[in-house]
Formats: C-alpha cells, structure tokens, sequence
C-alpha cells in the first residue's frame, strides 16, 4: 500500500511541474491562418502581423486592427477604423500553446468572462 502511495504521489509531482510549451516570440509577427468558432459558427481569416498592427481579410474583406502586447503571450487588439459600437471593443487575445509552426489561442472582448478558442498557423 505504501508503494502504491508513493508511486501516486510522484505521478502527481510529476504533473504537477508539466508545462505546455509556449514560445510564443516566434509568433509575434508574421503570416498566419486562423479557425475558430463563434456561436457555433466556424470563421477562417489570414492575418499578417508586425510587432504593433495586424492586417486581417475575413470573407474578403480587410480590416486593420492595432495591437499592444501585454506580455509574451497576450496582447490586445484594437480596430483602426471601427464600423460600429461593436468594433469599437478591444479584444484580448492570449496564446496558450505553441507547436512547431501553429499556436492554440482563446480570445474575448476585453472584460468578458466567456472565452472563445482556436488555432492559428503560419503560412509563409
């Protein structure tokens, strides 16, 4: 029984101390693909990035959005030219994985408590 409660505490230890792997740097500017899902919808859009503007074409459309990083992992987006009162709220973003050349994300708008998810890839 009392190698049976250590084995259980050191598989606890063990994932306890596990993190997923977030380099989130070598997302920070680029060229990216992202899927997500918003009311059960699900919404593709490209997206070029540089260190302060993300430049985006949903369903042919294009659209600017100012972004300021919080920290490494989260940053805050801003439209340049809102269409409307919905537009005008900023989003934040957070990155909470990273793999070789995708990331998993959730975002909302900033102050809502309902968070979205999704997966952005590189594309260049």
């Amino acid at each position: 029984m009392k190698k049976l409660a250590y084995l259980l505490f050191a598989g606890l230890l063990l994932t306890a101390c596990y993190q997923q792997e977030r380099n989130c740097a070598d997302f920070k500017t680029g060229k990216f693909r992202a899927e997500f899902e918003v009311d059960g919808k699900k919404h593709v859009s490209e997206f070029e990035r540089t260190e302060n503007l993300e430049i985006e074409t949903v369903n042919g459309k294009v659209d600017s959005t100012a972004i300021r990083w919080v920290n490494e992992c989260e940053y805050i987006g801003t439209k340049v030219n809102p269409k409307n009162m919905q537009e005008q709220k900023a989003v934040q973003i957070k990155i909470l994985t990273t793999k070789d050349d995708s990331y998993t994300f959730e975002f909302s708008l900033v102050g809502d408590t309902q968070k979205q998810k999704g997966i952005v890839t590189r594309v260049e």
